[in-house]
């Protein structure tokens, strides 16, 4: 049975690969770059400043960024135990793929669907009571991730998981958050 769904995985990528073109190519370059997400995190920040104050606001800034480093680590612990090979280091797939970038390290999971994901929802879960549009920030790790798809360097199975685990993470960590922003500030 694990053998039929890591199948069904490797078909859905190289569907979801081909759907690509030249013309949206460096689009996606764009989107999976994570310098291009600038202007987002700096809207966050701002938010969070003019929602908390300098005080608190600069603890939730850096408390976003250990977020960030620990996803990160965590991530490469996981990929570095399971040592599932990306899609376009896989010899049985990598020849029927559209090729624009080509990582070589392993592939499961999805550091930007897990990282994205742990820190849209944890800025939602900060920020919902005084923004009601902050949801949209949910578009980030959708485009984000979509876009490992695109390029051909993740596996469908790979982004889902990243997702799940970014969702679990950012509900664990806002529970700690608020242990300690209890402690600190009330």
């Amino acid at each position: 049975m694990f053998d039929t769904i890591i199948q069904k995985d490797k078909e859905l990528l190289i569907f979801l690969n081909n759907l690509g073109s030249e013309q949206w190519d460096s689009f996606w370059l764009v989107i999976t770059n994570q310098l291009s997400w600038t202007p987002l995190f700096l809207l966050v920040f701002y938010l969070v400043i003019k929602s908390f104050g300098w005080k608190k606001g600069g603890f939730v800034i850096i408390s976003l960024i250990l977020l960030v480093a620990f996803s990160d680590q965590f991530v490469n612990l996981i990929k570095d135990s399971i040592a599932r090979l990306r899609p376009n280091n896989d010899p049985e797939i990598k020849h029927l793929l559209r090729h624009l970038k080509n990582p070589q390290s392993f592939s499961f999971i999805s550091g930007h669907a897990t990282t994205s994901t742990f820190f849209s929802v944890f800025v939602i879960f900060l920020l919902r009571e005084k923004y009601k549009y902050i949801y949209f920030i949910v578009l980030f790790p959708l485009f984000f991730a979509y876009s490992r798809l695109y390029l051909g360097v993740h596996f469908p199975l790979d982004i889902s998981f990243g997702i799940l685990t970014g969702i679990l993470l950012a509900n664990g960590y806002y529970f700690l958050f608020k242990k300690v922003d209890k402690k600190l500030f009330v």
